[in-house]
């Protein structure tokens, strides 16, 4: 179906265009712009539209209906490029509370002993002050 308005609507595009640009233009002269023109008054009596004037009109409503016809077109069964995207998941570690104890750190890098490669052995980890 709309392949059908389309080509109508590209037909009636070319007729309109050779239409319009094959019409002569009404007082274009000179005089024309300063509202001359002797009969060819913008209100006034106007003479009998000519075949080409009749083409144009009629190819413009043709027109306007395809237009209209492929906007509608257009709406049915479309939907968003972005509609079946979920949301991004949070990735962040939740915050432990301050009077959590269990997800306190136990120990941070400088309070770590300095290991000698074979030397010594490995002590385990020194527990935090307690606060009182």
């Amino acid at each position: 179906m709309s392949t059908l308005i389309i080509i109508l609507h590209v037909i009636v595009c070319l007729i309109l265009i050779l239409a319009v640009l094959l019409q002569s233009g009404k007082a274009a002269d000179l005089a024309g712009a300063f509202g001359g023109g002797g009969s060819q008054t913008a209100v006034g009596a106007r003479g009998s539209a000519s075949l080409l004037s009749k083409v144009t009109t009629a190819a413009a409503i043709i027109f306007m209906l395809t237009s209209l016809g492929l906007w509608i077109l257009s709406g049915k069964g479309a939907s968003s490029v972005v509609g079946d995207e979920k949301a991004p998941v949070a990735t962040t570690a939740p915050q432990a509370k301050p009077d959590d104890k269990a997800a306190a750190p136990a120990e941070t890098t400088a309070e770590q002993p300095e290991k000698k490669a074979g030397t010594e052995a490995e002590k385990p980890p020194a527990s935090p002050p307690e606060k009182k």
